[in-house]
């Protein structure tokens, strides 16, 4: 199996040849482009494992490219990592709503992106090898292994969280789920995160999903939990 293959999007060269010089050092394929119109050309050009991300690029910035790399059907399950200078907590809740699988604040250690970096793509690994599953509820199904959703035999359009979410809820169906609960397995974030969040995509699937949304049940005081018929 070959090394893991990673892309950088830095505008900082000194910042890029660090990153590059240790995450080669450890082990993986490496290559750097500075903004985010090079970084969408790039994978229209070579398959990587993981972007790495920083936010302030020339050009669009790194929620645009997060954004478009979601709504693209070749590159929507790829590992990202945001390492930017901005910490504050709307920029954390934007890039996890659009799908980003860490966020790294500006400075950090290099071996703790490196452990970070390798339980994403362990966790990346787990989840391509699911190829044989598929959730089924009434007409709605989920090929976990294809990545797609139908509901009436049609396909149904989902981001990447509300397919993770909803995959979640079905695959505990019955049980309830504090929203707490959620953000840590679907986002893997800790609940500090404003859990309005889970929330905001619990609305979207619902008025993706029509009736079956009423699926989707609200425990009150706590989250929600899949039903076959809902309440």
């Amino acid at each position: 199996m070959s090394d893991p293959s990673i892309l950088i999007v830095e505008d900082d060269r000194n910042l890029a040849g660090l990153l590059k010089y240790n995450l080669e050092k450890a082990g993986y394929n490496c290559c750097h482009v500075t903004s985010g119109e090079d970084a969408l050309e790039k994978l229209r050009e070579q398959a990587v494992s993981m972007v790495l991300l920083d936010i302030m690029l020339p050009g669009i910035d790194g929620f645009e490219v997060c954004r478009r790399i979601r709504q693209n059907v070749l590159w929507g399950d790829l590992p990202v990592i945001m390492l930017t200078a901005k910490g504050e907590e709307i920029d954390k809740v934007l890039g996890f709503e659009l799908g980003i699988d860490d966020y790294v604040v500006k400075p950090f250690s290099p071996r703790e992106l490196n452990l970070r970096i390798r339980a994403i793509l362990k966790r990346d690994r787990r989840h391509r090898q699911e190829v044989q599953e598929v959730l089924r509820s009434g007409d709605l199904e989920l090929d976990i292994g294809r990545h797609t959703a139908t509901l009436e035999g049609q396909p149904l359009t989902l981001t990447l969280m509300e397919f993770k979410l909803l995959s979640l809820l079905m695959k505990r169906k019955g049980q309830a789920q504090s929203r707490e609960v959620l953000l840590s397995d679907v986002w893997d974030v800790d609940k500090d995160i404003n859990t309005r969040t889970i929330d905001t995509h619990v609305t979207r699937l619902r008025e993706k999903l029509g009736d079956t949304g009423r699926r989707i049940v609200t425990v009150r005081g706590l989250g929600y939990k899949f039903e076959e018929t809902g309440e």
